[in-house]
């Protein structure tokens, strides 16, 4: 790639569209979910679904960790926050997701507790070395894309001896979740609709490859595409979609070459290997406990395990009954067909994780001004009556 503006450039763009128009069969319809919330985003900014026929729908997927952190967790780590000898260190679009009764890190950052935005593991790091007097907890979240640098972050403390240093680890796998949403009886009960294809995550690939999805492409005959996050990457990918679903393949193609390998970054994946080992289960805010979706730090690291330092309580806490994240993190909805967006739901106000983070989708419809005055208008009446 030598310039962004070759990913941006609508007259490809159109031109990649017009094929799409020509090869989709009227007389079905094609239901891809983008897995990435980074897809999301891209195809919110730029408008794709504009250029698509209407028979091709894209449905917004699970890919935010944020959005599908359970509000157990996010209690748990505010009730962490609070012990006086406690610093709290986390990524900043965690501050305002809402916990149980609409508390937040942010609330509870203003009421006194030690909570430090960092932007990289090696930001609390730091903290840890020049405050050894205080119990430093790094808030880890993430995909398989945030994972290496919390390994790191384990095996750099371990090396300088940072007694005072732990994780409160959250870190998901997204193959499980790819399973659950297609297969799953718990999902089908739910609501989650009908999927034909998948858009891969992007940064995700980058370190596990491809590899993972095939037995997954194979087993579920659900073919998937792998792509970058430029518009003209993510409206190749819906092409490359269409073109199998109509030949009836269910393979795994990567059409985001310039960074994605089959393989992945096998060292990287060495070192998460090293420090983490998979869950029985984890809660998934929206999709419920899924098994072998989760990771915990290896028994031998529990001096660095928050959890157990501590002896941590993650409850079960239900969302609020009239926000949607749930239904729209598993496909089954929109943004714009929860009640709430628009009207009591904005980005000052957040009901629900959607509209907090920087890849809900919620977010994505509001940042870009998709639906967002029709729905806001709809929504207002709804909640005057």
């Amino acid at each position: 790639m030598k310039y962004i503006d070759e990913y941006r450039d609508g007259r490809l763009a159109k031109l990649i569209a017009d094929r799409i128009a020509a090869l989709a069969d009227a007389a079905r319809s094609y239901c891809l979910m983008e897995f990435c919330g980074g897809h999301t985003h891209a195809i919110c900014r730029y408008g794709l679904e504009d250029l698509l026929p209407a028979n091709v729908r894209m449905i917004h997927g699970p890919g935010c960790p944020v959005c599908v952190l359970p509000i157990g967790r996010l209690d748990a780590a505010i009730a962490l926050a609070t012990r006086p000898e406690t610093t709290l260190c986390t990524y900043g679009d965690l501050m305002r997701v809402p916990g149980t009764n609409r508390s937040s890190l942010l609330e509870a950052k203003a009421a006194g507790a030690d909570i430090r935005i960092v932007y990289s593991t090696l930001d609390a790091l730091r903290i840890a070395e020049t405050e050894p007097e205080r119990e430093v907890v790094f808030f880890a979240i993430g995909f398989e894309t945030t994972t290496p640098p919390t390994a790191l972050a384990l095996k750099t403390a371990i090396a300088k001896g940072l007694g005072n240093f732990s994780v409160f680890c959250n870190h998901v796998v997204t193959p499980a979740a790819m399973h659950h949403i297609v297969e799953s009886p718990p999902a089908r009960k739910l609501g989650t609709i009908k999927i034909d294809g998948f858009i891969g995550p992007a940064h995700v690939s980058a370190v596990i490859g491809t590899k993972p999805y095939e037995l997954f492409a194979e087993k579920f005959c659900k073919p998937v595409v792998v792509a970058g996050f430029e518009p003209l990457d993510v409206i190749q990918a819906i092409l490359m979609l269409v073109r199998q679903i109509n030949d009836g393949r269910h393979v795994v193609e990567n059409q985001y070459i310039r960074a994605v390998t089959r393989r992945g970054n096998e060292k990287a994946q060495a070192e998460v290997a090293n420090f983490f080992e998979l869950r029985e289960s984890f809660e998934w805010r929206g999709l419920g406990e899924l098994p072998l979706s989760g990771l915990r730090l290896r028994p031998q690291y529990a001096a660095y395990d928050a959890e157990k330092r501590f002896s941590m309580v993650t409850s079960r806490a239900k969302d609020n009954p009239a926000c949607e994240c749930g239904a729209i993190l598993r496909g089954a909805k929109q943004p714009a067909e929860c009640k709430l967006f628009g009207a009591v739901c904005t980005p000052d106000t957040p009901m629900g994780s959607c509209m907090v983070s920087s890849e809900g989708a919620c977010a994505a419809y509001w940042t870009y001004g998709r639906l967002r005055e029709k729905a806001g208008q709809v929504n207002a009446r709804r909640v005057i009556t």
